[in-house]
């Protein structure tokens, strides 16, 4: 397999069968060069150093490149400068206003500083709402009975009251918040806990801020390029698949599974903080929700399609249904391209110029149905075993049409066909 800017050839073998992108025509102009993917890529710590590479083979340009300052430090240095502003900010303006225990802005605002807006937000609506029950139960528990039994009642309460608002996530801050009130000594519980609470939302007005003013990175961005590498990661995902159809099987096919699912798990993260973000325009939330529901089952396609051509090295009568298995093929490792350079662009309103997967998909059922008399020459496993690859070809080509048009109906950009 060698990958170039813009042509991409690959065969699976041995045996006579061949089944080949060629160097022009349909295959060539889907595949995405490093303009329309963007010369750099957001790579989280979490991706793995294939699929580094893999991005380089594309065409694109990852962030996490060899040198003494690479993407990820720089993100790192960013990231905790970032943090030491916030936390210094809150501790003088404590000292500035004369607020008691100031360290405690400084520890939210240390605490509750994500590496993105979306995850920063989510994290300051827990601590508050943590913070604000557990020191109004807190205050409250303190004016009955004594130490251990009100305080043990106050963190039991603290915990059901949090579960069933839904707020469990706010539940152990609640707890920390009631350890404080009741447990330091002081003149006054009631000054106590509203100190707390002054300065839990001092320092998470103040994360917030400078999240959002300095140096912003939004979930959603991130989700974004994210998503377009997951697109890729798959087109790859599924090229090591059908390698191994009548043939050897890919050496990398166990690596691109395991990336292609911690980056699946590591989008869905990403698109939790995104919910908390402020839109990017109209139908940004539906569309990457929407995107990623379909890689889920884009992905879950391509293991079933492994699972089909389990054994099928000696099948004669996958053959048969050349060249167009192939060209269907073709097209849709292309289509995995055309969707990431969508994706990052996030313009799905204009259709691919040379996909036929429609046109593909009906020539493979006509070819399937004239070899129906042949039926006799070749084993059933053989058969069932490719109309098995035929039938999640089929959907896999229906996957990602469906993830661009309705992608596109979301987004407002209706002239998707």
């Amino acid at each position: 397999m060698a990958y170039t800017q813009h042509v991409l050839a690959w065969m699976l073998k041995p045996g006579p069968r061949r089944m080949r992108i060629e160097a022009s025509g349909r295959a060539g102009c889907c595949i995405l060069s490093s303009a329309e993917v963007g010369v750099r890529m957001r790579l989280n710590t979490s991706r793995t150093r294939s699929q580094q590479e893999l991005a380089m083979k594309l065409g694109v340009q990852p962030v996490t490149q060899v040198g003494l300052l690479t993407w990820e430090r720089k993100r790192l240095l960013i990231h905790a400068a970032k943090t030491a502003l916030a936390a210094t900010l809150c501790w003088w303006l404590a000292l500035r206003f004369g607020l008691h225990d100031g360290y405690w802005g400084a520890i939210s605002a240390i605490i509750v500083l994500q590496s993105n807006v979306g995850a920063t937000i989510s994290a300051s609506r827990d601590r508050i709402v943590g913070t604000i029950i557990g020191a109004g139960l807190g205050f409250t528990f303190s004016l009955f009975g004594s130490v251990p039994w009100n305080y043990v009642c106050a963190v039991f309460a603290a915990i059901i009251v949090c579960g069933l608002l839904g707020f469990r996530s706010s539940s152990r801050l609640a707890g920390v918040t009631i350890t404080i009130i009741m447990l330091v000594q002081s003149n006054s519980r009631k000054a106590l806990a509203f100190d707390r609470v002054l300065q839990v939302v001092l320092g998470i007005v103040i994360a917030v801020i400078v999240i959002t003013v300095v140096f912003p990175d939004r979930a959603r961005l991130a989700l974004r390029d994210g998503l377009a590498q997951e697109s890729l990661l798959l087109g790859s995902f599924f090229e090591a698949i059908l390698s191994g159809f009548r043939g050897a099987r890919a050496e990398s096919i166990e690596t691109l599974r395991a990336d292609a699912l911690a980056l699946l798990r590591g989008n869905n993260q990403l698109l939790q903080a995104a919910r908390n973000e402020p839109s990017g325009g109209p139908g940004w939330r539906e569309g990457l929700a929407l995107l990623a529901e379909s890689e889920r089952a884009i992905f879950d396609s391509l293991v079933a399609l492994e699972l089909a051509i389990k054994d099928s090295a000696g099948d004669g009568y996958a053959e048969q249904l050349e060249p167009m298995l192939g060209n269907l093929a073709n097209d849709i490792h292309s289509g995995f391209h055309y969707v990431a350079g969508c994706i990052h662009k996030w313009q799905f309103n204009v259709p691919p110029p040379n996909l036929h997967l429609e046109e593909d998909i009906a020539l493979l059922e006509q070819r399937m149905a004239q070899l129906r008399h042949k039926g006799r020459e070749f084993s059933q496993a053989e058969i069932l075993r490719a109309y098995a690859v035929q039938l999640h070809l089929k959907q896999l080509a229906r996957l990602l049409r469906a993830a661009r048009v309705e992608t596109s109906r979301a987004v407002g950009q209706i002239q998707a066909t």
